[in-house]
């Protein structure tokens, strides 16, 4: 299987995906498109696409001049029927492709919290716990798009994971962040930890949790293979 990773910021640790596509014999690209846009041909050897986290608001087009090329790109990845996995930024912006709306939330949710799985079913989500502990870290959230199913919520989130059609997976919360990664953003986006709100944890709680990356990283994985082994889909 052919695999592209839109990976947003330099300090965005990609491990657990070179792990898995090398442990399942998959071929993984990783591109950035912050940084030149991606070209719509690699799409025809394309069977997964993912599209990252990023500290960019998803609906920010008018300040942000690489989001309107990359939202063409994954439009196109969609209309070909391939599937497209979202996580956090990559989670709002599919919302806003398939007709919903992302915007800036009410709380920021940062630190580790509880994921409840909904009692629809899907393929990808029904390997995981029906609750479980993940790394957070939004001021954004979104409205699911019409025709999707929601799959998971959290206390402070109430859209948390959810399916468009038999192609496109989306999640708000992280389980590919690797401790390093963590670590770096405790430091570099240390501002956003400056709240009263329960919603978001401290930094010494977020690393104390952190020694929880190994059991994030078993669960993506088997995410990642109940997603990639669902029904081939036909592109156009």
């Amino acid at each position: 299987m052919n695999v592209i990773l839109l990976k947003h910021f330099d300090f965005d640790d990609p491990a657990v995906f070179t792990g898995w596509a090398e442990s399942e014999g998959h071929r993984l690209t990783i591109l950035n498109p912050t940084e030149q846009s991606p070209d719509p041909s690699l799409l025809d050897e394309t069977d997964l696409l993912i599209v990252g986290g990023s500290p960019t608001s998803a609906y920010d087009d008018e300040n942000t001049p690489w989001l309107v090329p990359e939202k063409a790109f994954v439009r196109e990845a969609i209309d070909r029927h391939i599937k497209v996995f979202g996580i956090c930024f990559g989670a709002q912006m599919l919302a806003e492709l398939l007709g919903g709306r992302a915007y800036r939330h009410s709380v920021k949710e940062i630190g580790w919290h509880t994921i409840r799985r909904g009692h629809q079913s899907h393929p990808a989500l029904d390997v995981l716990p029906e609750s479980f502990r993940s790394l957070q870290w939004h001021g954004d959230t979104f409205d699911l798009p019409p025709g999707a199913t929601l799959l998971a919520g959290s206390d402070y989130c109430s859209n948390q994971a959810y399916a468009w059609g038999d192609h496109v997976l989306a999640v708000q919360f992280h389980l590919e962040t690797s401790s390093p990664c963590i670590n770096t953003m405790l430091d570099v986006w240390e501002n956003d930890l400056k709240s009263d709100s329960p919603s978001v944890q401290r930094s010494e709680e977020i690393a104390r949790e952190s020694q929880r990356t190994a059991e994030s990283f078993a669960m993506l994985r088997k995410m990642l293979n109940a997603f990639a082994d669902m029904s081939p889909v036909q592109k156009i």
